[in-house]
């Protein structure tokens, strides 16, 4: 109880000193404060003086420093400043009574001067006037209206109000637009002042005449000069669907060619409304459409473009009807027709057909031969299906035409399979539009064979070389030939057509195989008895009528070394007893005393003879002639020397092996032939009995080799009973060179009483075989050769034998 009076009491004392406080502070102030006001425009640029503060004040001017004059204000401080050596109150910044107090109409700054010693406080107010520095403006400058075009005149239009930052007379005072025929302004005042602008609607509106109008607003304030703010009137007059869609014209013609690309632009269709907005929004479509059109053809709802689906063909269809129809948001409609014609383009080659057509024809077919009917067409129209054709390569082949849209391919010259065995005739068409298409086709024609070509030898002559002695059945040569025909008419059948004469059977010595044309030995060949024969082969096809042709294989026999030389001269006897050749004891050296005259029935290289001694006398009295087989002595003969000198020559052909034969001689040296011989004999005799020895082996070795010669006679001589060709009775043959190298033969006989000998005739190499038993006294052309040897060698020449010898 005591504590809450304790509280209470101090709350008490508590208000009495408050009370106390505010009553002097009340004092105070009304002992420090004065009042000053001055008034200046606003916009006044810096340093401009407001007045001379302190003098308005009573302060003497010296004490302002001293006493720390001051102008202090929260809001106006910054505006302001005093100059304490004068004191003068100047502008210190800019002042814009507008950003001050906007729209007050009184506008002041209130500032406070302070000077210490004593202390005192003034109230300064400056009050800012107003200027003209601003316009009037609009909130926006651009002012939307949306009026219907059916909105009826005297229709009012409230617009935003212009604001101006100024008060009094230079504020907005008023409001005009710019002239128009459809609208005048009004302008109202609010209840608060403000000045409103507002539209009137003189006349109706027609959007599809003017859909829109501009009218410029001003607003002017009462300042001077005036100052004016602008704004922009747009005035949309919305649509009303008072009018229907509309096309160009009634009827659209198009052309449109063939093969176009599907997606193509065929037309844009144009339609238009007045109206504008959904009333003035067209849409298009097929009204009245065929079916096949419609398939065709599309339209596009907005554009109106009209595109093709499909690709068409002329030759289908050459037109297209259609009605397409505009329409509205409102639910008008127009209509229009449309007529596409196709244009015809060249997009159809040439068809060539076959009508009638021949795979083969024979070869020999005559010139004007139908070998196809052609039809050609081209489904296009005008020139472009106008149409011509030939045939693309030279050929023996033409085109003629036979009627509307046909063609004969005939033969214009002879044909020749073996040169062409077929022909591929290539026909083109081409039709006459732009660009030009054409259409190829190949005919294969076979052409038939006929037998029209014999067989033809490779050659028209053959020559072929054999070795003699050939065997039986070997296979000689084969002949060739060839048929360019086909089948059974280049089959080829070979023969032989030589007739079989007395003189000369071909069959006997050759065959001929019928399928191959080897021709086979039918027995051995000998040189010489035959060195050659001529053989007629002839082909003959399997055609009909069959067709043949001939060709000579001309056989030539060569040699072989199958003949040893055989000596003529001196001869043996048929005992083959010893030889016995005088020597007279008066001979000089180099004197010829005998002559081994040999021949050899083989020719050339192997009917060469060579001689030599094979054993000569000890000492050596005589030389033989390597070519020519004459014998001559050494030295000359003393009386008391050897009267007798046993040589053995040998002949040797240069054949490979080489043949051989040998003789025995006698040489006698002795001035009587009639007296010595006799003794000679019998000396020989006895000798022969001393040497008995020697001569048995000498005897072996000559049997040994008198059987083989004799083994080959007997051949030689069965090859030859079995040639009917003319023996060769009585002559000797051998061959020799002559002094300048050649060989030549003579055919020669002996005249035992004149001791010469005489040359018949000069014979050829190839004509040894055709040697005859009978004599001649002359050469050829009157040459005639004599040699006169010894009396005593002319004695054993037999005066009846001809013989052949070589020089």
């Amino acid at each position: 109880m005591d504590f809450q009076k304790i509280k209470e009491k101090r709350t008490e004392w508590t208000m009495k000193w408050q009370v106390v406080y505010f009553l002097l502070f009340c004092c105070l102030c009304k002992a420090i404060t004065a009042q000053l006001h001055y008034s200046i425009a606003e916009e006044e640029k810096k340093g401009y003086l407001v007045g001379n503060i302190a003098k308005d004040l009573g302060l003497n001017i010296q004490d302002l420093a001293k006493r720390k004059f001051r102008i202090s204000s929260v809001t106006a401080e910054h505006f302001f400043n005093v100059n304490l050596d004068n004191g003068n109150l100047y502008v210190a910044a800019r002042i814009d009574r507008e950003s001050i107090c906007e729209i007050t109409p009184i506008c002041s700054l209130s500032l406070e001067a302070v000077v210490e010693n004593p202390l005192h406080v003034f109230h300064v107010e400056v009050e800012i006037q107003d200027i003209n520095d601003n316009s009037p403006f609009f909130s926006k400058n651009t002012i939307s209206l949306e009026i219907l075009e059916v909105t009826p005149p005297g229709t009012h239009y409230i617009l935003g109000n212009a604001m101006d930052p100024d008060v009094g007379m230079n504020s907005l005072q008023t409001y005009k637009i710019s002239e128009n025929e459809y609208f005048k302004l009004n302008m109202k005042t609010s209840g608060d002042g403000r000045k409103f602008p507002e539209l009137i609607l003189e006349r109706p509106l027609d959007r599809e005449k003017q859909s829109n109008l501009e009218i410029i607003l001003t607003a002017s304030d009462g300042g001077n000069p005036v100052k004016t703010g602008r704004a922009v009137i747009k005035i949309i007059v919305t649509d009303f669907n008072d009018n229907s869609p509309m096309f160009s014209k009634e009827l659209y013609q198009v052309s449109l060619t063939e093969g176009a690309p599907v997606n193509t632009l065929v037309i844009h269709m144009n339609a238009t409304d007045e109206d504008e907005g959904v009333n003035g929004h067209v849409t298009f479509s097929f009204s009245h459409i065929s079916k096949i059109a419609e398939q065709t053809f599309s339209i596009d709802s907005q554009t109106g473009e009209i595109r093709t689906r499909e690709e068409f063909d002329f030759e289908v269809t050459k037109a297209y009807v259609m009605n397409v129809e505009a329409a509205d948001g409102g639910g008008l409609v127009s209509h229009a027709k449309v007529i596409i014609q196709i244009v015809d383009a060249n997009d159809n080659a040439p068809d060539i057909t076959l009508t009638s057509v021949s795979n083969s024809i024979p070869e020999n077919s005559v010139p004007g031969t139908v070998v196809a009917l052609i039809n050609i067409r081209d489904v296009d129209s005008g020139e472009n299906a106008n149409v011509y054709c030939h045939i693309t390569d030279s050929l023996p082949f033409e085109l003629t035409s036979s009627s509307s849209n046909y063609y004969k391919l005939l033969m214009t010259s002879s044909l020749d399979r073996e040169a062409m065995q077929e022909y591929n005739i290539t026909i083109k068409a081409t039709d006459r539009g732009s660009p030009p298409l054409s259409t190829t086709k190949t005919i294969r024609l076979l052409i038939q064979d006929v037998n029209d070509n014999p067989p033809v030898f490779d050659q028209t002559k053959y020559v072929v070389y054999i070795p003699e002695n050939n065997p039986s059945g070997s296979s000689l040569f084969q002949v060739q030939a060839s048929d360019p025909d086909l089948n059974e008419n280049a089959k080829i059948i070979f023969s032989i057509v030589n007739k079989n004469g007395d003189d000369f059977p071909v069959s006997a010595y050759v065959s001929i195989n019928s399928m191959t044309g080897v021709l086979y030995a039918q027995r051995p060949f000998d040189y010489e008895q035959m060195r050659e024969f001529n053989v007629q082969v002839m082909a003959k096809d399997n055609g009909s009528p069959p067709l043949n042709s001939t060709a000579t294989v001309k056989i030539c026999i060569t040699d072989i070394n199958d003949n040893s030389p055989k000596i003529l001269y001196p001869s043996t006897g048929v005992d083959d007893s010893t030889v016995f050749e005088i020597v007279p004891q008066s001979s000089n050296k180099g004197d010829l005393v005998a002559k081994v005259v040999a021949v050899d029935a083989d020719s050339g290289h192997n009917a060469w003879l060579s001689y030599q001694f094979l054993q000569p006398s000890e000492p050596s009295y005589f030389s033989i002639g390597r070519h020519t087989g004459e014998i001559r002595t050494l030295r000359v003969f003393q009386e008391k020397e050897t009267t007798k000198h046993k040589v053995i020559v040998l002949v040797k052909d240069n054949g490979t092996p080489p043949r051989s034969s040998t003789i025995n001689l006698n040489l006698v040296v002795a001035d009587n032939f009639q007296q010595d011989i006799p003794k000679m004999k019998n000396k020989y005799q006895n000798s022969d009995q001393t040497n008995l020895d020697i001569y048995l082996v000498i005897a072996l070795a000559l049997i040994s080799f008198l059987f083989t010669l004799t083994v080959m006679f007997a051949f030689i001589s069965k090859c030859r009973k079995s040639a009917p060709s003319t023996q060769y009775l009585g002559h000797t043959k051998t061959l020799q060179l002559d002094p300048n190298g050649t060989l030549q033969y003579f055919e020669v006989s002996m005249d035992i009483d004149s001791g010469t000998l005489n040359i018949m005739r000069s014979l050829n190499f190839p004509q040894l075989k055709d040697l005859v038993n009978k004599s001649e006294d002359t050469l050829p052309g009157g040459y005639r050769w004599k040699e006169t040897l010894q009396p005593d060698v002319l004695s054993t020449f037999r005066a009846d034998l001809p013989f052949v010898i070589c020089l």
